[in-house]
C-alpha cells in the first residue's frame, strides 16, 4: 500500500479544538485586563487621569478651536505618539469590549494565520494609527476622547477582505467562477470580486447608518462612536494589506493561506 504522505513530510495532525492564533489572544487578554483594572481597581480620579493620559484627544495635536490656552496633556510630544496606540486598549464598557473581541476573533484569526505574529501586530497597530489620524484630521480641535480597538479591528477586517472571499480563501466557496488564488491577495482581484464588494459596501453602510448614535458606558459617561476612525482604519487595512502579506506557500506546495491547507501542527 502506498504511503499516503510524500517522503519527508510530517504525518497529518488534526487541528486543535481551540485554535485561536496567539497574537489575537494576547490582544484580547490585554484589553480585558486593561478594562478590568480601569473599572474595578482605579479610583474615579485615577480613571480620569488614565483617560487623559492614554485616550486619543484630537485637541492635543491642534489645540482648541480659535486658538488660546488649553490643557497640557501628560507626556508632551511622546504622549502624542503613544496615545495613537494606547487608545486601542481602552473601552467604555464590557459590551463595547465584548463586541470588539468578537470581531477580532472572527476576522483577526484568519489574518493572523496568514501574516504571522509580528506582521499581524504591526498591521493591527498601523491600522489603528491610520484610524486615529483620520479622526484627528476631521475633528482637529475636538476635546472628546476616542477610545477602543474598533479602528484597528476595522483595519483587520479590511485586510481580511483582500483574501477571504477569493478562490482558495476561507470564504471563497461563496463565490463562483475562476478567481485569482487568494495567495496573491491583490487589491484588483479583491475589488473585482462581487462578494468582497458586497462586504465592503455593507460594512461602510452600517458605519454610516449607526455610527452617529453613540453609546453610554457602564461607568456613567457617554461618547459618540468614532465611525470616521473606523472607516480610516478599514481603508488602511484594505489598501495596505499587500505590504504585509508574505504570500506564503501552502502545506500542499502551492500558493495559498497559512492555516487553510492541511494542518501540520507547525507554529508561525
Amino acid at each position: 500500500m502506498a504511503d499516503p504522505f510524500p517522503r519527508g513530510e510530517e504525518d497529518y495532525k488534526e487541528p486543535p479544538a481551540f485554535n485561536v492564533p496567539s497574537p489575537v489572544l494576547w490582544l484580547i487578554m490585554t484589553m480585558v485586563a486593561a478594562f478590568a483594572v480601569f473599572a474595578y481597581v482605579l479610583s474615579s480620579d485615577m480613571q480620569d487621569e488614565a483617560i487623559i493620559t492614554f485616550a486619543l484627544f484630537p485637541v492635543r495635536y491642534f489645540g482648541p478651536e480659535g486658538g488660546g490656552a488649553f490643557f497640557t496633556f501628560p507626556g508632551g510630544a511622546a504622549g502624542a505618539l503613544w496615545t495613537l496606540v494606547t487608545y486601542t486598549f481602552l473601552h467604555g464598557s464590557w459590551v463595547h469590549l465584548g463586541a470588539n473581541a468578537v470581531w477580532l476573533l472572527a476576522f483577526g484569526s484568519p489574518v493572523a494565520r496568514r501574516l504571522g505574529t509580528t506582521r499581524f501586530l504591526v498591521f493591527y497597530f498601523v491600522c489603528g494609527i491610520f484610524g486615529a489620524l483620520t479622526h484627528i484630521l476631521l475633528y482637529p480641535h475636538s476635546i472628546v476622547p476616542v477610545i477602543g480597538a474598533s479602528a484597528a479591528i476595522s483595519g483587520i477586517m479590511g485586510g481580511a477582505a483582500r483574501f477571504v472571499f477569493l478562490s482558495g480563501g476561507p470564504l471563497g466557496a461563496l463565490g463562483g467562477g475562476a478567481q485569482v488564488p487568494s495567495g496573491k491577495a491583490s487589491i484588483g482581484a479583491a475589488l473585482t470580486n462581487k462578494n468582497t464588494l458586497i462586504f465592503v459596501g455593507a460594512w461602510v453602510g452600517i458605519n454610516l447608518l449607526f455610527g452617529p448614535t453613540g453609546f453610554t458606558s457602564a461607568l456613567g459617561w457617554s461618547a459618540p462612536v468614532a465611525w470616521e476612525a473606523h472607516i480610516g482604519g478599514f481603508l488602511a487595512g484594505l489598501l495596505l494589506f499587500g505590504f504585509f502579506d508574505p504570500v506564503p506557500m501552502s502545506p500542499s506546495g502551492g500558493p495559498g493561506n497559512v492555516g487553510y491547507g492541511q494542518w501540520l501542527g507547525g507554529g508561525r
